[in-house]
């Protein structure tokens, strides 16, 4: 049986006195981490918590977060890791949402107001872990309540995914069959921990009794420092942090030779910042990892992806990874041929039990045990997986189905593009026309890049207007870009053809 207690317990039988964290001046052995995870499991009990109780985080990533993340779910109680970012009404909704007994939080968040006990880290942490005696053993089965983690909401309201000590300990399993983890992995944990990216490296790396190198806000210059200060081997970035770490180390080369394992997902990335990204750190494996919130998150992998930046295959997400199944359906559930497009359907141990107190919403992704991705993709003849859209951002001209990420890949191909998205928008004649926002690294007009797609796709795919911008787009605090804002005012007042967008 396997539970959230099971990888630290293991990192205290083979690496007790080995570094279990690194973040800015504290470093702990995995016995001391061990031991203030134990007596945060007691003051938990002595606030009178009882298992299955929420408890919150909102806060950056720092020591005492990794010390929640794995002590709350290994005491019996359900944490709930909350995105710092959102609006206080955003963050409202969650907490409520969640009914969270007791938040932890960094600073004075106004959308945690309504929660009746909120203790601040470190002052209250700490307080609590110097007063608390270490807790007993909780009585945990697998497929008991480990966290819920708010979906990014980037197509509407954000849903928690439930997921139990099965689902979030499979997902490690699951990384681990792919990359090698032992004692001698140092982990650089820049992507914020309130995303389940940010789980499947930090248990993985603790079931081996690797170090963590907690980076408490993502900064390109300091991560490439921590690279070289601590020897870190391993990493996950969102493609914007790896664009922007691999544009620093160019910038000012340093001594990145432990970097062993580069991993990237969360969003596409363009053949350029894999290029950039190879050269900055040559000796790095990379790997492309595509999940979802809802399947904690891998699943697919496409490793040694810097072998095949210039083929056709870098455009795939990669195969199923170990222990997870992929389908391809039509509208009627059954299975496509391959290059045929459909809908992507999961399943493994590491996707949810559901979303919180949402049935409906639920039934609406679930299929027996399979879970609806809402990605589109097809197949090919080797089992890689290509997405070509999300299905709620496919656009529909003239009753042409158009799939933005292929046009996005036309526009990303230009030198100047720094960052592309693409949506659909009202046209009285097709019902939708292409429409192409672009952040650009140096001057170029809407007439080049619509030249550049024309060489590459359809006429009918090619954008009908370009927004050139020189400031970044819109992004999650997990790095994924925010469609949905950027084409809000193009559709106020009208009816979208998806629902929800």
């Amino acid at each position: 049986m396997y539970t959230f207690d099971v990888p630290l317990n293991r990192a205290l039988a083979i690496a007790a006195g080995s570094c279990a964290v690194v973040c800015e001046d504290n470093r702990r052995t995995y016995a001391e981490l061990g031991s203030r995870c134990r007596r945060l499991a007691g003051a938990l009990r002595a606030q009178g918590l009882v298992p299955g109780d929420r408890v919150g985080i909102i806060g950056l990533n720092s020591d005492r977060y990794l010390e929640l993340y794995l002590g709350v779910p290994a005491a019996g109680f359900v944490l709930v890791p909350v995105n710092s970012r959102l609006a206080p009404a955003e963050m409202r909704a969650i907490l409520a949402d969640a009914g969270v007994s007791l938040l932890f939080a960094d600073a004075d968040y106004p959308g945690a107001a309504d929660v009746k006990r909120v203790l601040t880290i470190p002052g209250d942490y700490e307080d609590l872990i110097a007063a608390a005696d270490e807790g007993g053993e909780a009585q945990l089965a697998e497929d008991d309540l480990a966290a819920l983690f708010y979906t990014s909401g980037t197509t509407g309201a954000a849903k928690g995914a439930m997921h139990t000590h099965r689902t979030l300990v499979s997902s490690a399993l699951h990384f681990m069959a792919t990359w090698p983890f032992d004692r001698q992995t140092r982990w650089l944990v820049a992507s914020p921990l309130f995303h389940t990216g940010g789980i499947i490296g930090t248990l993985a790396t603790v079931w081996a009794g690797g170090t963590h190198v907690i980076m408490p806000r993502f900064d390109p210059d300091l991560a490439v420092d921590l690279i070289e200060r601590e020897a870190v081997t391993h990493t996950l970035l969102v493609p914007t942090m790896l664009a922007a770490a691999a544009n620093a180390q160019l910038a000012r080369p340093r001594d990145v030779s432990s970097l062993r394992y580069l991993s990237h997902g969360a969003s596409p990335i363009s053949a350029e910042t894999l290029r950039k990204a190879r050269q900055a750190f040559p000796g790095a494996e990379l790997l492309h990892v595509y999940g979802t919130t809802e399947a904690t998150p891998i699943t697919t992998l496409l490793p040694h992806e810097e072998l095949i930046i210039e083929t056709p295959r870098v455009r795939s997400c990669g195969q199923p990874a170990t222990g997870v199944e992929v389908r391809i359906i039509d509208r009627e559930g059954q299975d496509v041929p391959a290059g045929a497009v459909g809908d992507v359907l999961v399943r493994s141990p590491s996707v949810m039990a559901g979303y919180w107190q949402k049935p409906e919403a639920t039934a609406e992704v679930m299929r027996g045990d399979w879970y609806l991705t809402g990605d589109l993709g097809y197949r090919d003849d080797e089992g890689y997986i290509f997405l070509v859209d999300r299905a709620k951002d496919m656009i529909v001209s003239g009753g042409e189905n158009i799939y933005s990420t292929e046009v996005e890949n036309a526009l990303a191909s230009h030198p100047a593009v720094e960052e592309v998205a693409v949506f659909g928008v009202p046209d009285p004649r097709w019902g939708e026309s292409v429409y192409a926002v672009v952040t650009v690294r140096q001057p170029v007009t809407a007439e080049e890049l619509i030249a550049q797609c024309r060489q590459q796709i359809a006429g009918f795919k090619v954008p009908h207007h370009i927004e050139l911008l020189t400031e970044p787009l819109p992004k999650s605090a997990a790095g994924k870009i925010l469609k949905r804002e950027l084409r809000e005012p193009h559709w106020a007042g009208q009816q979208s053809h998806v629902s929800g967008s």
